[in-house]
């Protein structure tokens, strides 16, 4: 049986998915599993135990092209998450098992569909995403946390980019799309903070990251030498390399915290409290803490005209310090913090 894993999307999203690819191959070993991934993700998973092969779209193909690529011999097709085009797309192409949630007006185009509703937040990502498997006719029961897959050259390479540092250390990534972040002025005072405890400090980020953060630095009083600044610097690959060979990641909730988890390195996350941004669905699976202001879980956030506002301040540099510090130091479960 050939399936392929629908979810071409984000780095935290996909590797969210990975669940899914190890459930299947746990109950179908003879499947063949294939991940409709997106091109800028599509590097994480490579070398996965449990994947098959990887394709790639851009978002920017044309209908006949997406129905041509799923005309390539897939017996049945899990939507992680229901994108339209692409739904109609395996549907034009006849594909014969097509499972998708059943509560769009699209949800027609799948055969199989799964009603349950995403936006209760009662689970993790991760669960509902197995969950899907259930339109195979398939119980997972337990889900396992994703893992990613560093080649020892791989690894190797990132060891010698923090040859020479301090430890333990930490990568501090100070971006991410889809949540609030804290500011860019705390994430450069953490940098100082954690050199005066000394911690060795990396910063990573794309470039655009990069440029927003340094329109914040402050000239007169440039970083100590020893903090390594490899901001739009490093391929998706090297960046996981540099997460794996580090004692610490302290991210927003974005896609680096979970290929740290991936990767077996603690987390210190910083959560708006939105509650599409809840931990019980995005925390990442592994080791450290999530650390949330301790206010009421909201809608959306509503900035100055909030009586919270701006309750991210209220992760302090010194607090988030100190739990860095303790992370780095200390292997333990992830668990979530309010502050």
């Amino acid at each position: 049986m050939n399936v392929l894993l629908v979810r071409p999307d984000g780095i935290g999203d996909e590797i969210l998915c990975l669940p899914v690819a190890s459930a299947l191959r746990r109950l179908l070993p003879e499947a063949r599993i294939t991940f409709l991934s997106s091109e800028y993700a599509a590097p994480l998973l490579a070398h996965h135990p449990d994947l098959d092969e990887v394709w790639m779209i851009t978002g920017r193909e044309p209908l006949r092209e997406l129905v041509a690529l799923f005309r390539r011999a897939i017996d049945a097709v899990v939507f992680l998450k229901p994108f339209k085009r692409l739904m109609w797309a395996a549907f034009l192409a006849r594909v014969p098992i097509r499972v998708a949630t059943g509560y769009r007006w699209y949800s027609v185009l799948a055969n199989r569909r799964v009603y349950e509703h995403r936006k209760d937040f009662s689970k993790h990502e991760t669960a509902y995403n197995v969950g899907m498997l259930a339109g195979l006719g398939l119980q997972p029961g337990i889900v396992s946390p994703p893992s990613l897959v560093l080649t020892d050259e791989e690894r190797a390479r990132g060891q010698e980019r923090l040859h020479g540092m301090p430890t333990p250390r930490v990568v501090l990534h100070p971006g991410g799309l889809a949540a609030r972040r804290w500011r860019v002025e705390h994430y450069h005072s953490l940098v100082r903070e954690l050199h005066r405890k000394s911690v060795g400090v990396v910063l990573t980020g794309g470039q655009a990251e990069a440029d927003m953060f340094n329109q914040h630095m402050n000239s007169d009083a440039p970083f100590p030498a020893s903090v390594l600044n490899l901001m739009g610097q490093l391929s998706l690959r090297e960046l996981m390399a540099v997460i794996a060979v580090s004692h610490a990641v302290v991210s927003g909730a974005t896609g680096p915290a979970h290929i740290a988890a991936a990767c077996g390195v603690p987390n210190v996350s910083l959560f708006d409290p939105r509650r599409n941004n809840l931990p019980t669905r995005w925390q990442p699976l592994g080791k450290g803490l999530v650390l949330r202001p301790d206010v009421p879980t909201c809608e959306k956030c509503i900035y100055e005209a909030c009586p919270y506002w701006d309750c991210l301040d209220r992760l302090t540099v010194e607090t988030v310090a100190h739990h860095v510090v303790q992370v780095a130091g200390e292997s333990f479960p992830l668990r979530v913090l309010h502050v």
